[in-house]
């Protein structure tokens, strides 16, 4: 009796055993799977962390400023597993800064368009109040004076019509059509270092009337960058280029060039994608490429600086479609006619007596009164008194 029921005892004891490890085998197991999740819930709250400080810190600074920047990437998740949880709140935050920078660019926009309206109009007055006291004073010292200010009038003109066209405004002056050389005078005249600018040689093509004034701007903007970003003394090239279809005009400078991303930046506004926002183009702005551009996009001619210029600085090229060309003719001057001695008279011609007429005076040739500070040339205007020697005589009363 005593056996079995030892036995009995035994396998009770062995089955329960083997229960107890059995429930610490599948314990252990839960504490291993709970530490696991435990783990994998504490390293995904850091990665959120750690993506939502890296939105925080760089994805949102990057889209703010893309919109100013179109080279700027804005970099993706932290984690690349092909779903960006935030893609949605970068998308509203990008259209909603995008449509507040587009209204404060109107604005801004619609602001200076009418300031500058303003301040050309005053700059026609002055101009108009110049060049009358430019006819009335004979004084040379004087006409000196108001060259200067005539070409500083033109260069405060020139500012005010660039910035009107940036904001959206047309060029404002409707002009008939002229030549590649009088495009090039006319821009050289409105910047400050006019003399060191190499006129080309005249030429026959022209400029249709409605891209006159465009041409003439962008020319002077390109003249100006050029002569401002080189030395004092070296001159600025204009030559002309035929080209199958259509025309080049090339400037070169002997500047400090431009670096890569500054040419990158530079045919991104000549290409007219700088006049959305004005305060993309820097503090204070510089609006020359913007403007140029948007003058290329309307009118339909192309520019580009990305050429190095035979003297280390820039070439600029501003090229005219056929289009925008037109041709004028200048009249071919008189045949010269060789004057041939009289054929011999035999027969005596009949002396007749007249009265003699009075010699017509020979009027004096003008002093040289030579060139202004300014290298143009002097002007005399004619006094009354000469005006009146000069006018034929009036018939008096019987």
């Amino acid at each position: 009796m005593e056996y079995p029921l030892l036995l009995a005892g035994l396998s009770c004891l062995l089955l329960l055993a083997i229960v107890l490890a059995v429930l610490l085998l599948r314990q252990r197991n839960v504490t291993a799977a709970v530490g696991r999740y435990r783990d994998a819930a504490v390293a995904e709250l850091n990665a959120r962390e750690a993506e939502e400080r890296h939105l925080r810190e760089v994805r949102l600074p990057a889209v703010a400023e893309s919109l100013a920047n179109p080279s700027v990437s804005v970099p993706g998740p932290l984690r690349d597993n092909g779903h960006d949880p935030h893609r949605a709140v970068l998308d509203t935050i990008t259209e909603l800064l995008g449509q507040t920078r587009r209204d404060s660019a109107d604005s801004a926009a619609a602001t200076l368009r009418a300031m500058m309206r303003t301040v050309q109009n005053l700059a026609g007055e002055q101009q108009v109040l110049i060049s009358a006291m430019e006819d009335r004073h004979d004084d040379p010292s004087v006409l000196d004076g108001l060259l200067g200010l005539d070409h500083a009038n033109s260069q405060l003109g020139r500012r005010a019509q660039a910035t009107a066209v940036l904001c959206g405004s047309w060029p404002g002056l409707q002009r008939s059509a002229a030549t590649l050389t009088d495009v090039v005078r006319g821009a050289t005249g409105r910047i400050r270092d006019y003399a060191r600018v190499q006129i080309p040689a005249p030429s026959d093509t022209a400029v249709v009337s409605q891209a006159v004034e465009p041409v003439v701007l962008a020319v002077a903007e390109l003249l100006d960058n050029g002569a401002r970003h080189s030395q004092p003394g070296s001159p600025v090239q204009v030559t002309f280029q035929q080209a199958h279809n259509g025309l080049a005009i090339i400037i070169d400078d002997a500047g400090v060039g431009m670096t890569v991303e500054a040419v990158q930046r530079a045919a991104w506004l000549l290409g007219g994608h700088g006049g959305q926002d004005i305060a993309s183009l820097g503090v204070p702005p510089r609006i020359g490429f913007a403007v140029i551009g948007a003058l290329a996009n309307r009118y339909g001619f192309r520019v580009s600086v990305d050429t190095r210029s035979p003297y280390g600085g820039v070439r600029a090229v501003l090229f005219l479609p056929t289009e925008l060309l037109t041709r004028i003719t200048t009249p071919s001057p008189a045949p010269a006619v060789i004057a041939t001695p009289p054929a011999p008279r035999t027969e005596t011609p009949a002396v007749t007596t007249e009265p003699a007429r009075p010699a017509e005076p020979v009027p004096a040739k003008a002093p040289d009164l030579g060139t202004t500070a300014h290298g143009l040339p002097r002007r005399r205007r004619r006094t009354p008194a000469a005006a009146a020697s000069s006018a034929p005589p009036e018939s008096g009363k019987a």
